[in-house]
């Protein structure tokens, strides 16, 4: 995969062992390493790499500054088709969401227990946490045990360029108000490409939208127009206000979540399961 200049490398990375490859994630932090690289560990067959972007509140001036109903540009190439996700998602169906502030939050408001969840819908990492740990989620989110709130960053735009993370996370805020987040959330990720691509467009998010049923007329108007971009800045600042320095995070009760734990169903309801989850 090609490399793209972003920024400086400030932040040395933790990496932790997964199935003998090296885990880490998509990070927002601002430095350089004197290479000109904005990935500092190699990406290869057996490594995965950490990436490294301009601040939050730089990728948020840069994408979600421009005016609500401001049309994102589209792509020439042919629009690909979409997957369809995983039965998981219907499950969620009926699990309401809501949104405050930069927020977007899934499941009863008076649920026990929070899980928070950063993601950036261009980190590769956040789809394996979705594929995943997330699952483990499934359960108490449809018993209403448990509450996730989701604060979707965009930096990675800043990162490769393009505007794909504000394309589908204005998406995704728009599907809020046509009741379909958590279902749109994981096609989303199910049919998220190579990071360095931007082919989250306007026509590939309706054509994903699809996939669970989502052809609100408003909800396409929304997709069409950037309706949200400006929310998109709102959640860019709750995501550096809350000091958050990469993607996917994950906080349990107040507790973060190793990161090793984060891409295994298994591993993560462990952790679920010692906050009282289950």
């Amino acid at each position: 995969m090609a490399v793209r200049k972003a920024g400086r490398v400030v932040a040395s990375v933790a990496a932790v062992a997964l199935l003998g490859v090296a885990v880490a994630a998509c990070d927002s932090d601002d430095s350089d390493d004197g290479k000109g690289a904005s990935r500092k560990v190699t990406e290869s067959r057996g490594s995965e790499g950490r990436l490294e972007s301009d601040s939050p509140s730089e990728g948020a001036a840069s994408e979600g500054s421009a005016s609500e109903g401001a049309t994102p540009s589209a792509s020439p190439e042919a629009v690909p088709e979409a997957k369809v996700p995983p039965v998981s998602a219907g499950q969620l169906a009926k699990v309401p969401a809501a949104v405050k502030g930069g927020v977007i939050t899934v499941g009863k408001p008076s649920a026990k227990h929070t899980v928070k969840v950063y993601e950036d819908p261009r980190c590769p990492f956040c789809k394996k946490f979705e594929e995943g740990g997330a699952q483990a989620l499934v359960g108490p989110l449809s018993a209403g045990d448990v509450k996730v709130e989701y604060t979707i960053a965009s930096f990675l735009d800043k990162n490769f360029g393009g505007s794909g993370s504000v394309n589908a996370a204005n998406a995704l805020r728009a599907a809020v108000e046509a009741g379909k987040f958590p279902q749109f959330h994981s096609a989303v990720f199910t049919n998220q490409p190579e990071e360095s691509e931007d082919a989250f467009t306007p026509a590939f998010l309706l054509k994903i939208a699809d996939t669970v049923g989502l052809r609100d007329a408003a909800f396409k108007k929304a997709v069409n127009n950037g309706t949200y971009k400006s929310w998109v800045g709102t959640a860019m600042e709750a995501f550096g206000k809350d000091g958050i320095s990469g993607t996917p995070t994950v906080v349990v009760d107040g507790e973060k979540a190793p990161s090793e734990s984060l891409y295994s169903e298994g591993d993560f309801k462990k952790v679920l399961k010692d906050a009282g989850i289950s």
